[in-house]
Formats: structure tokens, sequence, C-alpha cells
């Protein structure tokens, strides 16, 4: 048994579920691992967030609790230990939106479509205060990374891109309104619980929102229909995005201006993201990511008011070719134990 593991049964002991079935449940990009735990008929998760592996649950449980006092079905915290990393969580279930939709590609338009009207109620909400304002210059700052971890990976100059956080920051300075709204920033597919029990928009179960910020009302939606993890089919897209402008009244031209530039600058950091995931934590397995990630660069930044933009990343970004992604693979370090 593993100091952690150790902890980790303490803490269960003392919440009452010392006695209770642990099965690992599928993890994400940070350093975070989950477990399911049955006790008869009752279920719960275990979040399992190492300090000494820099993450911290304070962000996650204010964030849950703001949701589920604005009506929202983040998940109720059922005991935790800031000190040591654990929190005891209720089990929202198995049926993630990315699931649901695999197997039943005819549910996409209406599980999009409740995933927008979502998005709708939660920016109805004042953002509080203590969520970090994502303006143009930070935007611009957040994709550093890509000259930093994505550009050396391909074997490209990173210099050569030296001015894309300030390109970003000068279109965010143009295209993003005042408007500013509650973002979670992972909200796609596979952080989307389907809860058919409930109603209205809390039918749409969360899952990650410690990252949550004050944005942009396009940056979720970005997130959502862009997703680097699976194909959305471009006319669904394009009908939830018209849904979404419907239901909210912005001005279309506006919008999909907006919605480019965040697109862009969102799947850039991304690349970046990619990159380091694969070449300094063990993850090679991002890397099949890529190519899709890179499609919905190319088409972001075809829009005609990005022209600065696309016209920097199309002169220093090399295509992500097969065999390049397999010699990074091929770098990258073993996985943390």
């Amino acid at each position: 048994m593993t100091e952690r593991t150790g902890l980790a049964s303490a803490f269960l002991e003392s919440a009452g579920w010392g006695t209770a079935a642990k099965t690992p449940l599928a993890g994400d990009a940070s350093a975070r691992r989950y477990f399911r735990l049955k006790r008869g008929d009752l279920a719960a998760v275990l979040m399992d967030a190492p300090a000494d592996r820099g993450e911290d649950i304070a962000p996650f449980v204010r964030m849950a609790r703001w949701l589920r006092g604005a009506g929202f079905s983040a998940p109720d915290i059922l005991a935790e230990d800031a000190d040591r990393g654990f929190l005891l969580l209720e089990d929202l279930g198995d049926d993630l939106f990315a699931s649901l939709m695999a197997e039943d590609p005819s549910r996409e338009v209406p599980l999009y479509s409740a995933a927008a009207d979502f998005l709708t109620d939660l920016h109805r909400h004042q953002p509080p205060g203590w969520l970090v304002p994502y303006d143009p210059r930070t935007l611009g700052e957040m994709v550093r990374i890509t000259s930093e971890w994505y550009l050396p990976a391909l074997g490209a100059d990173p210099s050569a891109a030296e001015d894309l956080p300030a390109l970003v920051r000068d279109a965010g300075e143009r295209l993003l309104s005042d408007t500013s709204v509650v973002c979670l920033r992972d909200f796609h597919a596979e952080n989307l619980i389907w809860l058919p029990e409930r109603e209205g928009t809390a039918r749409v179960g969360l899952l990650d929102f410690q990252d949550a910020f004050a944005g942009h009302p396009a940056y979720d939606l970005v997130s959502l229909l862009q997703d680097a993890r699976r194909d959305v089919p471009r006319p669904v897209e394009a009908m939830i995005v018209a849904r979404f402008l419907d239901a909210n009244g912005y001005e279309h031209e506006r919008f999909s201006a907006a919605y480019a530039l965040l697109g862009a600058q969102r799947n850039l950091r991304i690349l970046g993201v990619f990159a380091r995931l694969a070449l300094s934590a063990g993850k090679p397995q991002y890397l099949r990511l890529i190519p899709r990630v890179w499609g919905y660069v190319r088409r972001n930044l075809a829009h005609p008011e990005l022209a600065a933009l696309a016209r920097l990343v199309g002169e220093s970004f090399p295509d992500p070719e097969p065999k390049t992604l397999r010699k990074i693979a091929e770098r990258c370090l073993p996985p943390f134990p």
C-alpha cells in the first residue's frame, strides 16, 4: 500500500465509506484520479487530487457550490479533505454525452441543443466576483504554450511565432465585446452527463469546471462544438450556433467573428497543451487528436477578420504530418508512476 492509498483509505473511513468497493474511472488531462465507490445500493465518486502534483480541490469545491446554488447539476460534495486533496462526490452516473452520441448519432442534435440551452441559462447569472476575467491580454498570453511546446515538437522555429500572443490580443480588443459571462472552459461531450430524470437545464450534468473564468459568451460554445475528441458534423454545429444566437439575441456577424477568434485561440492553445502532455507527462495518446485540432485552427482562421493571425500561422506552423507525430511519440517520457 502506498502512502497515498493509505491516506485515501483513511479519508473514506472517516466519511463512512471505508468498506465500499472501489473501481477506477477514466481520468482527464490532469493529475487527478477518480474512483467509483459502491456500498450496497449506494454509489459515490472519490476524487484524488494530490497537491504535490499541482492539484488543488478548492476551485472545484467553490465552483460546484456556486453552480448548485444556481440550480445546475454539479455533483454534490459529500465529504472533503482540502489539505490532502480528496473529495467524495455525488455519482451522476455513466451517461456521458459522448457515449450516448457514439451509440446513437441521432441523439446529437437534442443533446447539443440541451447543452446550448444550458449555456443560455448559465449566462443569465452574474459571474461571481472571484472568477478570473479572461480579457484579450489574457487570451493572448494563453497561446504562448503553442510556440513553447508545439512548434519545437514539430521541429519548427518558435521565434517565428513570437508575435502570436500580441495578434490574439489585438484581435480580441477589436472583436470581443465587454459582455462577460461564466465560462466553464472545458465544456464538451466527455464532461457532460445526461440526467433525463431532472428538469430543464438541470438535465445537463457537469463534471469539469474547476478552471471556470469570466469571459465571452462564445467561449464555451466553441469548446462544445469544436471538440478535440470527436467530430461534430458541420450542419449540427451551424444549427446549434443558430439556436444559441436566437435564444440570446446576438448579432450574427459580430458573434461569428468572436466565435472564430475564440475557436482559433482555444485550439492553438490545445496544440501546445497536447504537445506538453506528450513530451513532459508521458501521454502520447493526445498526439492522435492534433490533426482534428489543427483542422479547427485552419477553419477558424479563414474568417476575414483574422487575416493577420492567419498569415502568421500559415507562415510559421507546418502541417502536423503523421510521420512527424510518430517521431514526437517516440520522444515521449514515461508516464508518472
